[in-house]
């Protein structure tokens, strides 16, 4: 019976270990998609104890184990209340491990517990204290802040994501006193497409016009400042935009129609489903053709539901846990807008990211009818995301790429994540990545005698080509 989480932790062939420990394991990490908290790396934050950085931040929390908590009886007040110490809230994630085998947390956990802290203890109950007082020690050193942190997994590049309203402040401060990795802004538009709740739409509009120096009266007013503002990304080093969607958009529409849906929101009027369908439709294509014009990437996390829980969403607010997958068609609008941009020579880079498995196969095979011979997987099906984050996912993923698309091209891991130590996340892809390779080695479904070519392949998934691939 092997260790739990031991040199050779889910590498099943001696390939798959050679691989592994030969050409992936000490490579560096480009993380160019999380949602870590610029401020927090600016001011190199100190954390207070293992559970701010692990449970609950002023800025975050760690939505997976509150789902985890909650599913094990743990109350609120553990979680988000905010009425419990530091202690007591480490104390119901501990009682709650044991009960979370199999869930990809138990693995997590202890690789960070790992290869963050270098405790080899299994967290339950019995341990929690001597746990919670090591990390909590090791917090309060510096080779335990942030930036250290950050470097201790040779990250090279970090791009957060931010809203076209930031006035990237904390990456000026980040580019002036720079630490051994870059942190780069991402675009993330959504708010300028939130239309559905006029309220808080005509609010962020104020705020968008405000930093982009001008009054937003019209939609044609938007996208200038949008335009301005994404020129502002791009001179502090912005390469990539990310778009959040239930589904895609790409239905008809003339520029009097999304003026007049525009102005009938602003007016404070929800619009119908069908006038949201067409604002969206033109939304998209017009931030589509931004980032080609740009020289970005363009990425599409498409499939959630969000804020499930009417009841949690009124005490705790967004992004707290309850969202879940959604299942919308996404294949006739998908091909619909990005064959529009095709056809018009306006398609960027572009990265395809599903949250329903039950969309792997669809999104590989729409993303690979927009190749163009232009440059290597120019669009591409991305990694396993949300709950599809996990060994399982990431297995499916790869498989599906393989089978549809060039897997020797796929720009590889990212955390998606608000938490410093979730780089680990890294190495468990590319364990599997090592293992699913390698079985196919020892199998006898990859030949031995290209194992030069095999092992470049590793290193392209793990590095070479998100680098090449973005070009930060």
């Amino acid at each position: 019976m092997a260790s739990f989480i031991d040199n050779n932790f889910l590498l099943g062939t001696d390939a798959a270990r050679n691989l592994f420990h030969n050409d992936a394991a000490g490579l560096p990490i480009i993380d160019y998609h999380c949602h870590l908290s610029p401020q927090q790396i600016a001011e190199n934050v100190q954390f207070r104890d293992i559970t701010q950085l692990w449970l609950v931040d002023g800025h975050s929390g760690d939505h997976y184990k509150w789902r985890a908590m909650r599913a094990n009886g743990v109350p609120e007040e553990y979680i988000t209340g905010g009425t419990r110490s530091a202690w007591e809230t480490f104390e119901k994630w501990a009682e709650t491990m044991p009960y979370a085998m199999r869930n990809p947390l138990y693995h997590w956990s202890h690789l960070e517990l790992k290869r963050v802290f270098g405790i080899d203890k299994t967290l339950s109950p019995s341990t929690a204290r001597e746990i919670f007082e090591e990390c909590n020690a090791k917090l309060a050193t510096d080779e335990y802040r942030g930036q250290a942190l950050i470097r201790k997994f040779n990250v090279e590049a970090v791009c957060t994501t931010d809203d076209p309203a930031d006035d990237l402040r904390w990456h000026r401060m980040i580019a002036g006193h720079p630490f051994g990795t870059k942190v780069l802004p991402a675009w993330r538009p959504d708010k300028a497409m939130a239309v559905t709740d006029p309220e808080s739409y005509r609010t962020y509009i104020g705020k968008l016009g405000e930093a982009a120096g001008m009054e937003i009266r019209t939609y044609a007013d938007l996208c200038d400042a949008l335009s301005r503002r994404h020129d502002f990304f791009a001179q502090a080093g912005c390469r990539l935009s990310d778009h959040g969607l239930d589904t895609f958009h790409c239905a008809d529409y003339t520029e009097r129609e999304i003026e007049g849906i525009f102005a009938k929101v602003m007016n404070g009027s929800v619009p119908s489903p069908e006038e949201t369908d067409k604002f969206c439709s033109a939304f998209l294509y017009d931030q589509a053709v931004m980032d080609a014009e740009a020289n970005w990437a363009q990425q599409f996390h498409v499939g959630p539901i969000r804020n499930n829980d009417p009841r949690m969403f009124k005490l705790v607010g967004p992004d707290t846990g309850y969202d879940s997958i959604n299942d919308l068609p996404v294949a006739e609008a998908g091909n619909r807008f990005f064959g529009r941009l095709a056809s018009e020579g306006r398609l960027a880079k572009t990265i395809l990211y599903c949250l329903n498995p039950k969309d792997n196969e669809v999104m590989v095979s729409m993303a690979y009818n927009f190749n163009d011979g232009s440059c290597p997987g120019k669009m591409q099906f991305g990694s396993g995301w949300w709950f599809l984050d996990q060994e399982n996912g990431m297995r499916r993923q790869i498989d599906c790429l393989s089978s549809l698309g060039l897997l020797s091209r796929f720009v590889g891991m990212l955390t998606d994540s608000r938490s410093f130590i979730s780089y680990p996340r890294h190495e468990y892809f590319r364990r599997i990545l090592c293992d699913v390779i390698g079985s196919d080695l020892e199998s006898g479904r990859l030949p031995e005698s290209e194992m030069p070519r095999i092992r470049q392949m590793v290193r392209d998934i793990s590095y070479f080509n998100a680098k090449n691939y973005f070009s930060f």
